[in-house]
Parts: C-alpha cells; sequence; structure tokens
C-alpha cells in the first residue's frame, strides 16, 4: 500500500518537473528543483505562500523563468506557484463595458458632428492578452475610438442618424478581427448619442416645419375639393327632387326645436315667396 501511494506522488512530481524544465535549459532546470527543495524544506509554512485560488471568471498566465508555462492559462481552482522562479497574472474573463467619448467626426455631406458609444468586450484567451500586447484595455479602447471616426466619417448625416444598428454591426466586425490575436472578443458596439450643431438643428427643424405645412395645406385641399364633390352631388340631388329641399327644411326645423333655444325659426317654402313676389310686381 505504501509503495502505491508513493508512486502516484513520486509520477505527480515528475510531471511537474518535466512541465517545467520544458524550454528552460540545464541552469533553469536547477533552479526549478532549488524551488523545490526550498519549498519542502520549510514545508508547511512554505506552501501559504506558494498556493494561488484563482476564481471561477479568471485565469493566471504563470511565467516560469520568463516563459510562458504550458503555454496555457491556468485555473479556476488552486495553483501552484514557486519562490524565486515562477511570476503570475490574473486576467479577469468577465464582460468589459467601455464608454467611449463623444468624437467630432466630419461627415460626407460636410456636418460636423460628436457621436460617442459604448463597447462590450471579454477577452477569451488569457495567453494571448497578457503576451502580444502590453495594456489590452487601453489599445481597444483607442481602437474603438479611431475606427468609430474612421467607420461614420465615410457616411452622410441622414446616413448616420438613420442607420445606427448597420454602422454599429460594420465597427463591431473592424474591431473583433483588429483584436483577435489579443484574446478580445466584441460582443457589441452599439452607437450612443449623435450630436450636430445648434444652427444645423434649428434648419432642419424650419424645413420639417415647412415639410408640415406644405402636407397640411394639402390635406386641406383635399378636404375643400371632397366636400365641394359633395355639395355639388346634393345641389344635383335637390334639383330633380324639389320636394327634398322641403324634407330638409323640416329636418332643421326639428333639429332646432330639440335645443333650447327661445327663437324658432319656421321655414317658409320657396314657392310661396315666389307668389308672393309675383303679385308685388304686378301690383
Amino acid at each position: 500500500m505504501d509503495a502505491q501511494r508513493e508512486t502516484p506522488k513520486k509520477n505527480t512530481t515528475e510531471h511537474l518537473l518535466a512541465d517545467r524544465r520544458e524550454g528552460i535549459g540545464v541552469c533553469g532546470w536547477v533552479l526549478v528543483s532549488l524551488s523545490f527543495c526550498l519549498v519542502l524544506i520549510t514545508f508547511p509554512i512554505s506552501i501559504w505562500a506558494c498556493i494561488k485560488v484563482i476564481r471561477e471568471y479568471e485565469r493566471a498566465v504563470v511565467f516560469l523563468l520568463g516563459h510562458i508555462l504550458s503555454k496555457k492559462a491556468k485555473g479556476p481552482g488552486l495553483i501552484l506557484i514557486l519562490p524565486c522562479t515562477d511570476k503570475f497574472i490574473k486576467v479577469d474573463l468577465r464582460t468589459v463595458t467601455c464608454k467611449i467619448p463623444p468624437q467630432e467626426i466630419l461627415t460626407k455631406d460636410a456636418v460636423t458632428a460628436q457621436v460617442g458609444g459604448v463597447l462590450y468586450y471579454r477577452m477569451y484567451s488569457a495567453v494571448s492578452a497578457v503576451a502580444n500586447i502590453a495594456d489590452v484595455h487601453s489599445a481597444t479602447f483607442l481602437w474603438a475610438q479611431t475606427t468609430l471616426r474612421n467607420v461614420l466619417s465615410t457616411q452622410s448625416l441622414a446616413q448616420l442618424l438613420a442607420a445606427r444598428e448597420e454602422m454599429a454591426h460594420s465597427i463591431q466586425v473592424i474591431l473583433d478581427s483588429a483584436t483577435e490575436h489579443w484574446g478580445i472578443k466584441v460582443a457589441r458596439v452599439e452607437i450612443k448619442d449623435v450630436r450636430i450643431p445648434v444652427a444645423m438643428q434649428r434648419a432642419m427643424a424650419a424645413k420639417a416645419e415647412a415639410a408640415q405645412r406644405a402636407r397640411a395645406k394639402v390635406v386641406a385641399a383635399e378636404g375643400e375639393m371632397s366636400a365641394s364633390k359633395a355639395l355639388k352631388q346634393a345641389s344635383m340631388v335637390l334639383t330633380e327632387s324639389p320636394a327634398g329641399l322641403h324634407l330638409h327644411y323640416l329636418q332643421m326645423l326639428t333639429t332646432l326645436a330639440a335645443e333650447n333655444n327661445s327663437t324658432i325659426v319656421f321655414p317658409l317654402p320657396i314657392n310661396m315667396l315666389e307668389g308672393l313676389g309675383r303679385k308685388n310686381r304686378g301690383g
């Protein structure tokens, strides 16, 4: 039983030594061996300095004498760090929200505007984020600013106001392809606000008001035309049927009597008025 317990322990130690010995040369192997011996001699005090806890959303890139250990990140869980030979860098894999301040751009139709946005990205490769660039967050932020200006400056003001989603997707594709070797995945880009000069706002408001007035005039003209056609049709009907005019008088009288009026108008038949007029002329 003791032999079986010692064998896995021996194999594990040999695996760690082989893992750390890769690419570090003879001198590096000697230093790693001395570090192991130092840990064993000062055990269990040294164990608290050698064991590090990596959270679920973190990864640790461990450097052994300047070389990335196993060419991949460690974690989550417990990792072993040897004193004097190992150095580790923690990387947060959670999504980062980056606010892009308003950028002053000149649109395709020579209009000056200020456009801001929001960038969402995360690290998918901790080793690339640490080994390929010095400050991945600052580089991503500056590249997002530059791309935002370059893409929006090729659009007109009307496109800038109407096609935000399409332009945001184009910016996302450009950023994602550029930051791929940094271990960055761009999840989403949003164009937050578009600010134009006050004079341009007034001009656009005046243009919109003039267009609204023109539409109102067209609607009024169409309404008057419809009313004229209805009156013409009604007059033609009354001309063909004189009794309809008397019925219309009676209906108006009924409507006036239903209200609280002190005066009631009694319409006289037109024929009676015509007869009175003839008698006056004859007299």
